[in-house]
């Protein structure tokens, strides 16, 4: 039976004229892995060394996701290495639950993810992430195969893994710490949409949709807006993600929610100038998966 050859795609690459290959173990790498995607961050400290971000053909299973990942990482100059300082590997899926902290209990992971998703105990790993800052414990699932082949490539540096929405409630409560209001936060992206609130430090609301037409966006903010009572033509809306400020995209939502912003980059961490060429709203979970590991 003849196969179709699956290949993944770079989309973006910035690499800082700092980084320095001899130097991984000063550094710190978040990887952070989708269906159909994938993204680098390369850390010195606070310093951004390296982003790439990668998108993969429309795959049918894990095993077309792990062949992609074989042919990515065997070609890439430095995933491989197994000497960073710290390693961070984010999922990016929808098989997750937030639990609050006071009634997390570790024994029952598999309980928890069943409220939100189909649990598959044989192909399955189920792990967890505290989210410090939300008090709260994100519980999310991954495929065995996938979990150790990740291990198995660095077996001396054992990498911590995470949720992405444990990054992206990490992020946005920094943000907001930082901003001292309470608007609506809101990350694109790829055929999903995250939309956050908080309030007084907290986290009030967290949630992702899947976004399979343009109108599904309006359709989730507005249903969110309705029911944490914020007005669409006075409450601000924070927006990162895969979207231009110019794009036709953007527009559409200024002319349902009339206070739209665009996010900015963490403050915690320092960009060359070399980076001057991604947007400021882009690649914020990328940037937070070190806060959940933390």
């Amino acid at each position: 039976m003849q196969t179709t050859a699956l290949h993944y795609k770079l989309i973006k690459k910035i690499k800082d004229e700092r980084f320095d290959e001899e130097a991984l173990h000063q550094y710190s790498l978040s990887v952070q892995i989708g269906t159909r995607d994938l993204q680098v961050l390369v850390l010195h400290d606070k310093d951004v060394l390296l982003v790439e971000d990668y998108v993969f053909p429309a795959l049918n299973s894990n095993e077309e996701l792990m062949q992609v990942l074989d042919q990515l990482y065997d070609a890439h100059a430095v995933l491989k290495a197994g000497f960073w300082k710290h390693i961070w590997i984010s999922i990016k899926n929808n098989k997750f639950v937030q639990v609050p902290g006071a009634l997390f209990a570790p024994e029952s992971v598999a309980e928890y993810l069943k409220f939100n998703a189909h649990v598959d105990r044989n192909g399955e790993d189920f792990l967890y992430t505290e989210n410090e800052r939300a008090d709260a414990v994100t519980v999310f699932a991954i495929h065995k195969e996938l979990k150790a082949w990740l291990e198995a490539m660095y077996p001396t540096n054992p990498p911590q893994f995470i949720h992405q929405s444990s990054g992206l409630i990490e992020g946005v409560l920094q943000a907001a710490a930082v901003k001292g209001d309470s608007p609506l936060y809101i990350y694109v992206d790829r055929f999903k949409l995250h939309i956050i609130s908080t309030g007084n430090g907290k986290l009030l609301y967290y949630n992702q949709f899947v976004i399979k037409q343009f109108s599904d966006y309006i359709k989730y903010i507005m249903l969110v807006m309705k029911s944490l009572n914020m007005n669409q033509q006075t409450s601000q809306v924070v927006l990162w993600g895969y979207i231009g400020k110019n794009s036709p995209h953007y527009h559409e939502f200024y002319k349902y929610i009339n206070n739209v912003i665009f996010g900015e980059r963490p403050t915690h961490l320092q960009f060359s100038y070399l980076f001057d060429e991604l947007q400021d709203h882009h690649f914020f979970d990328l940037y937070s998966v070190h806060l959940a590991g933390s």
